[in-house]
């Protein structure tokens, strides 16, 4: 079957470890289910994982990908969730020690087949296209567990969404103007900004800019370049929600005294559970919300994509037809 795989890894040039080509079909074992793709989306794991991060040699080839919608077994559409977690795990399944993520130990999305615990698929809303759908599991979910589990965030609240662009960020824009939050977002990109107001946020800012007020939660992906910007944002009690850092890991300052004077809440958030992935699905298709698709390829054209995001000019997501 057609697949996008890392054959080997570059920390300096990421694609030229991509390759697209012909890989053994999947064979499902007991209890997993062979999901035929209809089309799948990109995210900055596939990037990294090229880079080499979360992967090591004996892992490669692997198939890359997180995301992916397409039928299963019985022509169900569905839409796949991401996080596999260890079988007798009880919970949230993002809490297991010993949980993944496809294209970490399991092959990856960008193919014609993927194999997933049959707890892993949830119907496709039918009000979204396969491409749309191919969105929601890593980026929008990201989202959906950053507002709603994570936050504390109410309708008539104030959140500040950093870096307007990234799957996430723009995910967040258009799920908490939803749920009736004010939006506000930064970017260092005037075009940028203005898309960020067409998908719903209330007004935009370059980034560091003092804002008109202080917000009571941040959403934060960027890290290290935005993060002290994000702690003076933050009203006494309020909370930033961390859950990438793209700029890197390790700011000058953590800030610690800003931190405990002010009562500030750091919270962690890593993907979302099947619960939450199904409603997301749910609050999606209540709200008549979309997903921001940046451009749309096919999969045997897939390193044209990857050299797009690695070029950083994107707003929303990349997806791959199949």
């Amino acid at each position: 079957m057609l697949a996008a795989y890392a054959a080997r890894f570059d920390a300096d040039d990421p694609v030229s470890a991509l390759e697209v080509g012909e890989r053994p079909a999947p064979e499902a074992p007991d209890g997993w289910v062979t999901v035929d793709v209809k089309a799948s989306a990109l995210n900055h794991h596939d990037l990294w994982s090229l880079k080499g991060v979360g992967l090591t040699e004996k892992n490669l080839p692997m198939i890359l990908g997180c995301d992916a919608a397409g039928t299963d077994p019985d022509g169900n559409e569905v839409v796949v969730h991401a996080v596999i977690s260890d079988p007798s795990w009880q919970g949230d399944e993002t809490l297991d020690p010993k949980r993944s993520l496809l294209s970490e130990r399991y092959q990856g999305t960008l193919a014609e087949q993927v194999v997933v615990p049959a707890r892993n698929v949830v119907p496709k809303p039918a009000g979204l296209s396969f491409e749309q759908a191919a969105c929601l599991p890593t980026a929008w979910l990201t989202a959906y567990r950053m507002l709603f589990t994570q936050s504390n965030l109410k309708p008539g609240d104030t959140v500040l969404v950093q870096g307007a662009g990234g799957g996430v960020a723009s995910s967040l824009i258009t799920l908490a103007r939803a749920a009736g939050i004010r939006v506000w977002a930064t970017s260092r990109d005037e075009g940028k900004r203005a898309k960020a107001l067409e998908i719903g946020a209330h007004d935009v800012f370059e980034s560091g800019a003092r804002l008109p007020e202080r917000v009571d939660a941040v959403m934060e992906t960027v890290g290290q370049a935005t993060w002290s910007h994000s702690l003076k944002s933050l009203k006494q009690g309020g909370t930033v929600v961390i859950s990438g850092a793209t700029s890197g890991q390790a700011p000058k300052s953590a800030e610690l005294n800003r931190i405990f004077f002010l009562q500030l809440r750091v919270q962690g958030s890593t993907m979302g559970t099947r619960t939450e992935l199904s409603e997301l699905v749910q609050f999606m298709a209540n709200a008549g919300i979309e997903p921001h698709i940046d451009s749309t390829f096919a999969l045997a054209d897939a390193r044209k994509g990857f050299a797009k995001m690695n070029e950083g000019d994107v707003f929303g997501k990349i997806v791959f037809t199949v």
